[in-house]
């Protein structure tokens, strides 16, 4: 449970702020349609971190557990300084077209995920815990905990949010597990 509990927060956290938040207000600001929003987020995450977590899993049985502690070390402290970046979003390219809200969510955050720092930090914990599903999972209801609120919240209270502070606690998270990897003091 324990790669469930962290992945969870790790994202959850991570995820406050990001482009893909700052997507999910943005379609839902737009086109007031929760229920195939959030089912598109759902299911463009589960797609775009399960990718992610077999990634992390190859990394793990292909490299010398020495090199990857290094990395996944050196790759948590990354994320943490990347996580201090404010992500910004252009809106002027969304258009629901011919497929509907859905797919324009699922598509949207499919690709807005690729590179992204949570999916890199799913990466890193699946190389991190054998429980592969259990990263995933987490990974994903971290994402869901961060994004439903702000389709449900829109465009009222994002201008208001004090996002730079949950930036640091976020940068924070990762920078602890970073050292934690680089110390061996996290089981590794």
């Amino acid at each position: 449970m324990e790669a469930f509990f962290v992945s969870t927060f790790a994202v959850s956290i991570g995820e406050i702020g990001d482009k893909t938040q700052l997507l999910a207000l943005l379609l839902a600001a737009r086109y007031r349609k929760p229920v195939p929003i959030i089912l598109g987020i759902l299911l463009a995450t589960l797609a775009n971190h399960t990718l992610a977590g077999l990634i992390g899993q190859w990394v793990v049985s292909h490299i010398s557990a020495d090199i990857l502690r290094w990395a996944l070390g050196l790759s948590f402290l990354a994320i943490a300084i990347w996580t201090l970046k404010p992500d910004e979003i252009d809106d002027g390219t969304l258009n629901e077209g011919r497929f509907g809200v859905f797919m324009l969510t699922f598509i949207s955050f499919f690709f807005a995920e690729i590179g992204d720092k949570t999916q890199l930090a799913t990466v890193a914990l699946a190389a991190k815990y054998s429980e592969l599903s259990m990263v995933i999972a987490g990974t994903t209801l971290g994402m869901l905990i961060a994004d439903v609120p702000a389709v449900f919240l829109g465009k009222v209270a994002s201008p208001n949010f004090p996002f730079h502070y949950v930036r640091w606690l976020a940068s924070a998270v990762f920078a602890i597990l970073g050292v934690l990897v680089l110390l061996n003091l996290s089981g590794m």
